[in-house]
């Protein structure tokens, strides 16, 4: 791909800041805001605001946005009493999702019920197509019934159509803690998932495995290695991306400061397979603030057309 798109939500205390908001960059290192850093699309259902967005490109050329259905400005001091363990096992069973011809014009917001009534909240969704099926699998971190709402663990469904959706069903739980924020990837014939694991470590950990929905996932060693080197507890939200030279670019949210320090940070790697993903700042630059989201590949006409449509000029920060 010739450039890159960052779809995200703003940490901000405000409802404005937990909307669907854009990125742009031509090289996966310096980025720019879209539409005048406002919001591209605004959440008008369920708790009208969202946040922990994915995007995804169809085969047939379709542009799908999912996002968890959650406002903290909107809900946590009231309906949540602020307490996230209210978030966890009382918020939305439902995702927002917004689909688009060409990444301009986007249909109106639905809500996608994938929990039923064992379901906590679904957080932090994301996707990626199954080669061997040719269907799309959705995943997503929920605390559920079946351990008492205990330690989260990852929840897929499947769909063709982003129409129609599988019942769900674990992906994955960790024997000694809490998993969230999946994202998963292909190379070589190969699956290679990231996880927020809560402890044990409390940071990320990527795993390869045979095939998207098996149980033969291994743990990389020299992912783990870089990771131990990190502050624990700080990093989540991976989304990772291929470089125009093959190599592969990891951003982390780094969420473990108020203020000025938050904000995306990028880790290089030669192969999802080596796994050695040493933090690269040095040609860096990303506005203040952006959270949670996903990278996707995009070519100059789409990079282009994104322009023009939400203003000639991007502005930093």
């Amino acid at each position: 791909m010739d450039a890159y798109l960052f779809v995200h939500f703003k940490e901000k205390k405000t409802p404005d800041g937990e909307q669907v908001y854009f990125a742009l960059s031509t090289d996966g290192f310096h980025w720019d805001t879209v539409n005048g850093g406002q919001p591209v699309l605004e959440s008008r259902l369920g708790e009208k605001g969202v946040r922990d967005h994915t995007i995804v490109r169809t085969d047939e050329g379709k542009f799908h946005i999912l996002a968890t259905d959650l406002s903290l400005a909107n809900s946590f001091h009231g309906k949540y009493e602020g307490d996230w363990a209210n978030i966890g096992t009382g918020g939305s069973r439902n995702l927002s999702l917004w689909s688009s011809d060409d990444l301009v014009h986007w249909s109106e917001q639905r809500l996608i019920e994938l929990g039923d009534d064992d379901f906590g909240c679904l957080w932090a969704p994301d996707i990626i197509r199954d080669p061997q099926q040719g269907d799309y699998v959705v995943h997503w971190s929920s605390s559920h019934a079946s351990n008492g709402y205990g330690p989260k663990a990852i929840y897929y469904s499947r769909t063709r159509d982003f129409e129609q959706f599988t019942a769900p069903k674990l992906l994955h739980r960790k024997a000694d803690s809490g998993i969230i924020d999946s994202a998963i990837y292909e190379e070589d014939g190969y699956f290679y998932r990231f996880l927020k694991s809560e402890k044990n470590p409390e940071t990320l950990i990527l795993e390869k495995g045979a095939s998207l929905t098996g149980d033969d996932y291994v743990r990389n060693d020299a992912f783990d290695e870089e990771m131990a080197k990190l502050e624990q507890g700080v990093y989540e939200a991976p989304t990772a991306f291929r470089l125009r030279d093959g190599k592969w670019c990891l951003m982390l949210d780094f969420y473990g400061v108020e203020g000025d320090g938050q904000g995306y940070v990028p880790f290089i790697a030669d192969s999802l397979a080596d796994g050695r993903f040493i933090r690269s700042d040095a040609d860096f630059s990303f506005p203040y603030g952006f959270k949670h989201g996903t990278v996707l590949g995009i070519t100059q006409e789409e990079y282009a057309r994104i322009k023009e449509y939400y203003g000639a000029g991007l502005v930093d920060g």
